[in-house]
């Protein structure tokens, strides 16, 4: 699918329909699950002929009205495999537009990220191209008033939300769940780690009972509190686990540089003024060392942009414009926000720490190498963080390559560094100081479970 912010916020879409071909094809056409024909063209236009894996082992599942686990890596396909079935079980029972209000959709997906939150949107709406169904995405970051009023007067089939801002419309009884037949919930295992569980058992509690809705959830990887939480908001789920073939891109070349924390920035300035270092993303462990990182870097000459949950909406994706269309070399993000950044043509990918969680290195290069390209990552071992590594090889069964830079990448930078008031410069992973409508009352309108698959 097209993992792009939604339509006519960006000059671009970013192209991933390359990506899913790259991705292993099952043997499962679309045109044998038994999908409407409006659905089947959409699919075909898009230019998908064949499942991938996640898709193949979980559809016969999902299509037959069974609750389901799903954990495949990321980019195998699992977004096409919600929302395939959440538009054919919309074309399956339809509801007569007289017997629809506004503020009532029939399936509701969460996200844990505005950016995942917008790409499902854009997905969502490429799927329904040809059947007419309304999407509406409601994120925070993004105008408050302009989600509300579409909220309030429009027509919603399928809801995709952040947790934190629906729970704002569902507070201000601007949305009601009561006529959800269909829950997703993406990234189970981000939203636990980002601290949203609370607000999710809340949502969900809002939406028909687990017998009366059909509840998917999907993710990279699900540990035992997500399980246990799982078994709580589903109904006889199925599990299918996708074995990812090998955790990090093949076509990525993985290099680790021994430095000191002083050795860092000029080492990263150097790399990047190196030829053939066109699209570059900078991740670092906390925002605060990432709006330094952009700072040192434009000082530097460095055609440098921050990306972190902090900046708003509208100015993370003009900056995101700019760093498809080349205006920007370098993207200085966060993990969170760089799980939203999914762009073609990403030359390199330099850690400027070593994350705190494998799976967060796992996610970081895999921005680059992708849609059949190849990528280059280079990450940054200092006496603060190179206790990391073990852990990483063992998550990616990789032994990774680690060297000293090269004499050129130690050259001094041309600038003088920044001095900062709040203890000096921060160049490792120190601390920093520092209203009711009327409605009508019906029922749940969920299909009846299917007692075997299709």
């Amino acid at each position: 699918m097209t993992q792009s912010p939604e339509s006519g916020n960006t000059t671009e879409q970013t192209e991933t329909t390359p990506a899913q071909e790259d991705v292993k094809q099952s043997g499962t056409r679309f045109a044998e699950l038994g999908l409407d024909k409006r659905l089947l063209d959409a699919i075909a236009g898009i230019g998908f002929e064949y499942c991938t894996p996640i898709q193949a082992e979980t559809l016969p599942y999902t299509l037959a009205c069974h609750d389901l686990i799903g954990q495949a890596q990321t980019g195998t396909g699992k977004t096409a495999a919600f929302l395939i079935t959440a538009i054919q079980t919309l074309l399956e029972t339809p509801v007569p537009e007289k017997e629809r209000f506004a503020s009532e959709p029939r399936v509701l997906a969460l996200a844990p990220t505005r950016e995942l939150a917008m790409q499902i949107a854009k997905d969502a709406e490429e799927l329904c191209a040809r059947t007419g169904h309304r999407v509406v995405s409601v994120v925070g970051g993004m105008n408050y008033d302009k989600q509300r009023e579409v909220l309030q007067n429009e027509i919603v089939d399928i809801l995709v939300a952040t947790p934190g801002r629906l729970i704002d419309f569902l507070g201000s009884q601007d949305v009601f769940l009561d006529q959800v037949d269909l829950l997703i919930l993406d990234e189970a295992d981000r939203m636990l780690d980002m601290g949203f569980i609370p607000d999710v058992k809340r949502i969900i509690r809002r939406c028909p009972p687990k017998d009366d809705r059909q509840t998917l959830l999907f993710s990279a990887t699900f540990n035992q509190d997500v399980l246990n939480l799982a078994s709580m908001w589903t109904h006889g789920a199925e599990f299918i686990e996708i074995e990812p073939q090998q955790k990090t891109a093949e076509r990525v070349k993985q290099t680790v540089y021994l430095v000191s924390e002083e050795q860092k920035l000029p080492v990263l300035v150097n790399s990047l003024n190196r030829p053939g270092v066109d699209k570059a993303i900078v991740f670092a462990n906390r925002r605060d060392q990432c709006r330094d990182l952009e700072e040192d870097l434009k000082n530097q000459g460095v055609a440098a942009a921050l990306m972190s949950g902090e900046i708003p909406q509208n100015k993370r994706l003009k900056t995101l414009d700019q760093f498809k269309n080349g205006d920007i070399q370098v993207l200085v993000a966060t993990d969170v926000a760089g799980r939203g950044i999914h762009v073609q043509g990403v030359t390199h990918v330099f850690n400027y720490n070593l994350p705190d969680n494998a799976e967060d290195y796992v996610h970081r290069i895999g921005r680059t190498g992708r849609a059949g390209e190849h990528g280059i990552s280079i990450s940054f071992a200092s006496e603060d963080d190179a206790f990391a590594l073990p852990g990483i090889e063992s998550y990616i069964s990789q032994k990774l390559t680690t060297s000293v830079p090269e004499e050129d990448l130690l050259q001094p930078l041309e600038k003088p560094l920044i001095q900062r008031r709040r203890g000096g410069r921060r160049s490792g992973g120190g601390p920093r100081s520092g209203g009711n409508r009327g409605r009508s009352g019906q029922g749940s309108r969920g299909r009846p479970r299917s007692s075997g698959n299709r």
